[in-house]
This record gives C-alpha cells, sequence and structure tokens, in this order.
C-alpha cells in the first residue's frame, strides 16, 4: 500500500469518528432539550390552573339589622360587622330545604372565608350599599373551585372524594342557573400568603424578592466592581494579594447554606438585627454574590486592550483617570452582564434564606427591608410542603413566575452584553 492509499484510509477513519462525534453531540442536545421541555410542561399544565378562580353569584341583602350598620357607620365599625351573616342568609334563601346543622355547614363550606372581606371592602368602597340588594361574585372554597376545574372527578364514589354528594347537587344546581363562573384569577399577583389556598398569593413573595435584591444590589455591586478594580489594576503583586485572590476564588465556590450559617451567627445572634426581614437576606446574599461579581469584573476589566491603557497614560492621564475615564467604561458591559447574572443567582437561592428564618409564614405585604416577608423561592417551598391540592397549583404557577424573572434577567444580561461590548 502505497502512502495515497494510507492517506485516503487515514481519512475515512477521521471523518467516520467525526460523523459519529457530531452525532453524539446532536444526541445530547435533543435529549437535554426534551427533558426541558417535558419539565416545562409538566409545570405550564399544573400551573394554568393557577391563575384561574371559581366565583359563586349571589344575592347579597346588606341589611342593616343583620350586619348592625348605618349610612353613617364608620371604618372601625364596618370592620367588626360580621357578613357571614348575610352569605348565609343568601345561601339559605337560594337553598331553602336545607334545616339540619350539618347541612347548613356543608352549605356554607362552598363559599371562601375570603368572601366576607370582599363584602366588607365594596361596603367601605361605597357605604349607599348598606340596606340595598346586590348581585355579587363571590370566591368559591378550594374544593369547589377543585371540581370545577376537572381536579376533583365528580364520577368517583363519594368516600374517595372531598366534595360529597349533597354538596355536589347545591353544585350542579347553580351551574344549571349559571351562577358558577371562572375569571382570571387577579388575587394570585395581589394579596399575600394565606392558609386558604384560594386566597393566597404571591404579592407578598414578590415584594420581599425585590426588597432582598436591592439591599443584595446596592451593597454588592460597588464593593465587588471596587475590589475587582483594586485588584486587578492597583494592587501590588505579592503573597498577601495572592491569598486574597484565593480565598475570593474559594468563597465562590462555598455552599450556600454557609452563608446562610453566617448570617444567622453574625448579623442576627451577635448584631441582633431583625429576623426574616429583607435586609438580613440582603447582607447574606450580598455575602454569596460579591466573589461572583469580583470574579466577574475582573475578567471583564483584563479583557480590555492594554494599548487603550498606554494610550491614556501616554497622553498625561493619571493612573485613576485612566481607569476611571478609559478602563471601567470600556470593561462595562462585561461587569454588568456579571452582575445580572449574580443577581439571578440569588433570586433563585433558597437554603442560606431558611437559616435566617424567611420561612416564616407571614401574611402581610412588606412595605420596607425591615419588615418580615418571605422571597419566591421559599413560598414555593412553603407551598410544595402543604397537603391541601390547591396548593399544588399555587407552587407550579409561583415556579412559573420565578422562572420568568430568571429569564428575564438573562435576557437582560445578554442585551446589555451585545449592546455595550465592542470589537477590539
Amino acid at each position: 500500500m502505497n502512502n495515497t492509499d494510507l492517506v485516503k484510509s487515514s481519512l475515512k477513519k477521521r471523518y467516520f469518528k467525526e460523523r459519529v462525534f457530531k452525532f453524539f453531540g446532536l444526541t445530547s442536545i435533543l435529549i437535554a432539550f426534551a427533558f426541558l421541555l417535558i419539565l416545562l410542561t409538566d409545570i405550564i399544565t399544573k400551573a394554568f390552573p393557577a391563575f384561574v378562580q371559581t366565583n359563586v353569584q349571589l344575592e347579597i341583602d346588606f341589611d342593616a339589622d343583620r350586619l348592625g350598620l348605618s349610612q353613617n357607620s364608620t371604618e372601625q365599625e364596618i370592620n367588626s360587622a360580621d357578613f357571614r351573616l348575610v352569605i348565609r342568609d343568601a345561601l339559605l334563601k337560594k337553598f331553602p330545604e336545607v334545616k339540619k346543622r350539618a347541612d347548613k355547614k356543608k352549605l356554607y363550606s362552598l363559599i371562601s372565608s375570603g368572601a366576607e372581606y370582599q363584602l366588607r371592602d365594596m361596603i367601605l368602597a361605597d357605604k349607599s350599599l348598606i340596606e340595598s340588594q346586590k348581585s355579587v361574585l363571590l370566591l368559591a372554597d378550594d374544593d369547589v373551585d377543585a371540581l370545577i376545574k376537572g381536579s376533583i372527578d365528580r364520577n368517583l364514589p363519594e368516600s374517595d372524594r372531598r366534595i360529597k354528594d349533597q354538596q355536589l347537587g347545591w353544585i350542579e344546581s347553580l351551574e344549571q342557573q349559571s351562577q358558577i363562573s371562572t375569571q382570571f384569577n387577579w388575587k394570585f399577583f395581589s394579596s399575600g400568603d394565606s392558609r386558604e389556598p384560594e386566597l393566597a398569593g404571591i404579592k407578598g413573595a414578590i415584594l420581599g424578592s425585590f426588597y432582598t435584591l436591592l439591599v443584595t444590589l446596592l451593597l454588592s455591586f460597588p464593593i465587588a466592581v471596587a475590589a475587582a478594580i483594586y485588584l486587578e489594576e492597583f494592587a501590588p503583586k505579592n503573597r498577601f494579594i495572592d491569598f486574597i485572590e484565593i480565598n475570593i476564588n474559594n468563597l465562590a465556590a462555598v455552599p450556600s447554606i454557609v452563608f446562610g450559617l453566617l448570617g444567622l451567627a453574625v448579623f442576627i445572634n451577635f448584631f441582633g438585627l431583625p429576623r426574616s426581614a429583607p435586609i438580613i437576606g440582603g447582607l447574606v446574599l450580598s455575602l454569596m454574590t460579591m466573589p461572583t461579581i469580583i470574579i466577574a469584573s475582573r475578567s471583564a476589566i483584563k479583557a480590555v486592550p492594554p494599548s487603550l491603557k498606554e494610550a491614556a497614560l501616554g497622553l498625561g492621564a493619571s493612573k485613576m483617570q485612566t481607569v476611571f475615564h478609559h478602563v471601567l467604561p470600556a470593561a462595562l458591559p462585561g461587569i454588568l452582564t456579571g452582575t445580572i447574572i449574580g443577581m439571578a443567582q440569588a433570586l433563585g437561592e433558597t437554603a442560606p434564606l431558611l437559616m435566617i428564618g424567611m420561612v416564616a409564614f407571614i401574611v402581610d405585604i412588606p412595605q420596607s427591608v425591615t419588615d418580615p416577608a418571605t422571597v419566591l423561592p421559599i413560598q414555593v417551598f412553603l407551598w410544595a410542603d402543604s397537603p391541601e391540592r390547591g396548593f399544588l397549583e399555587k407552587t407550579s404557577a409561583a415556579i412559573l413566575v420565578l422562572l420568568g424573572f430568571l429569564i428575564l434577567m438573562n435576557t437582560l444580561a445578554i442585551y446589555l452584553r451585545k449592546k455595550f461590548e465592542k470589537k477590539w
């Protein structure tokens, strides 16, 4: 066999290996995409019902005697009124055949406990409703909601479903009279957490995440960028600086729960800062995010061509002027990208926040960084641990919202990098 034949034979083998490598590479991508598609499909399918709520239409008689109110009632008196009475009156008027106490209890359970607050808010907004009758859409109980959405099978034996036959008869009667309807669940985005699935929302968790990330950004960004500038441009090359650089790289790989333990020991136990507050969460996440931003910022600064610095220095600029007027603006796209990715990582963290008490059940919407709050990942954790069927869809919906924020932040990072990056 001559040399030409040997070359041709080796080429065939190399081309065959290349085709095999391409096949396995493409197969790996398709498998990864398939798993991602399965995951997203499962989350979206389970989350969709959470964006729809079921309402029951009842004719409410705002009887002044039953409510103990008048047109001149104060806000405190309206808040103290028992609106459950008029809801129960409306249900009994609709189903007058219900006489037994146990049956009445089953009938009353068709309406959510939050419906009385709907009526209270209506009276607070318009006192002229007192001594009037009005058709009102009241929030249905979570079991009724699950039945209407198909999560509870009506054909199952009575012993195997939460909705009993008697209740099912009342619900079907309301359906036949078009008094049960569904609409977009705005309450999911406008209310805080609740023990009742139909009342639970993510507004408190979203604001908690916002305040926590705000504290994280305000602390970590300037400190991390300043540290990166010093280490890359001003720090002398000695063992002490090498020691600092090694520890920064090591801190980026430390498990996040360690930062939670540090926050518990230092910020809460030693400094006595309020537990479960966004300011504590922000401090802990700042410690965790800073190494990531420092490493990204140093890489961005290092990528700036030396000729740019040399030209500025040659024209008489000081070292400080060169760095802040020329190097830093050129490195800014990479710095912003690293910062946004670090913030996206902080948004999805759970373990360090569990250690500082942000796992507490909090109903009130936080108004500042010192108010008790939780964050979206913790809210998902809490709902996933709840036994009620209604929280399953709320969990998936919250995951979907969290994924949306993460995708948005990563998209913003890519956009900023593409928009401001310069080709050298």
